[in-house]
């Protein structure tokens, strides 16, 4: 018998690149839609059983007035909070902190709502429909009990597919093994196109070279319950022993990467051909706009998607 499977959308980032307004709440569809209602679509015709919303508290009634009430008599959806004092026991948040712990953070923001296999997505992000159609049959027909090495899943997107024409932008470049697991996952900063060549900084600060072919990651990932366990004790490690108390930030690609050099997680790569797009910077909506109106007209979409 098939898992339940879950969609877990993080939509409580600041958006700071994106300047002023709610970057996950701007009108992009040919009928106001926003960019996780074209997502939360793609998963339900998938086949996802459930969506959660991780948002602020502050969010939480704009969110409830946004989401058309056809997506709630289509499938299950829960909201949790992202919030800066919500830590493990013993640990507290300094004072001046007010940068948000990061995206491993906002997964456990799901301790105890999320009981089956899940994938997690960014809400200002669109993915295409394929990466949703090869998670969900992951997820569904995972074995939710292996334990050594755990069994993850990864969409990976082809790097020329997601970059940005009004800026550079920063990914998670993948390192694939012949049998399709992933080796590594490498945050790579400032990446744009320079005449087919990618440029990019390491964590060094120091100029590289990437091939426009490079698997990435997009946050398009796939879990099995238990990883919410492990994340809670890794993210009391990363507490215990962060340099910095005010910026670190305790991000899901850098825990899934240690797990996987540690040999106790095994990440299927799952490969996507759609193209990205997404609202990372302002001057961004014009583009996503034009990009729904010709994914419509082509028939991948209805005019309205929830009617």
């Amino acid at each position: 018998m098939a898992n339940k499977t879950a969609l877990v959308i993080m939509a409580a980032g600041m958006g700071s690149r994106y300047g002023t307004g709610i970057k996950q709440l701007e009108h992009v569809g040919t009928s106001g839609e926003i960019i996780m209602e074209y997502s939360i679509y793609d998963a339900i015709r998938a086949g996802f059983d459930k969506v959660v919303f991780i948002t602020r508290r502050e969010l939480y009634d704009e969110f409830k007035k946004i989401i058309p009430q056809e997506i709630y008599d289509k499938v299950e959806v829960e909201y949790v909070f992202q919030e800066l004092t919500k830590l493990p026991e013993g640990f507290t948040c300094p004072a001046d902190r007010a940068k948000p712990w990061g995206t491993g953070h906002a997964i456990l923001s799901c301790l105890g709502t999320i009981k089956e296999p899940f994938a997690v997505i960014n809400a200002d992000d669109y993915y295409g429909r394929e990466g949703f159609e090869k998670l969900h049959d992951f997820l569904a027909n995972v074995d939710v009990n292996k334990k050594n090495p755990s069994d993850y899943a990864m969409v990976g997107f082809i790097l020329r597919n997601t970059l940005s024409e009004n800026g550079k932008v920063t990914r998670g470049a993948c390192a694939v093994s012949d049998k399709g697991t992933l080796t590594s996952v490498r945050e790579t900063y400032e990446i744009y196109d320079d005449n087919g060549i990618g440029r990019a900084l390491d964590g060094n600060n120091n100029e590289i070279t990437l091939s426009l072919d490079t698997p990435v990651s997009m946050n398009m990932w796939g879990f099995t319950p238990s990883f919410l366990d492990t994340l809670e004790e890794r993210f009391k490690d990363f507490l215990s022993k962060m340099a910095n108390p005010l910026k670190a930030e305790f991000l899901l690609p850098e825990v899934v990467g240690d797990m996987v050099d540690e040999g106790v997680a095994e990440v299927h790569v799952l490969h996507s051909k759609d193209k990205w797009f997404g609202v990372t910077y302002h001057e961004d909506k014009d583009y996503v706009v034009k990009s729904f109106r010709e994914l419509c007209d082509k028939g991948v979409y209805p005019e309205k998607l929830f009617k």
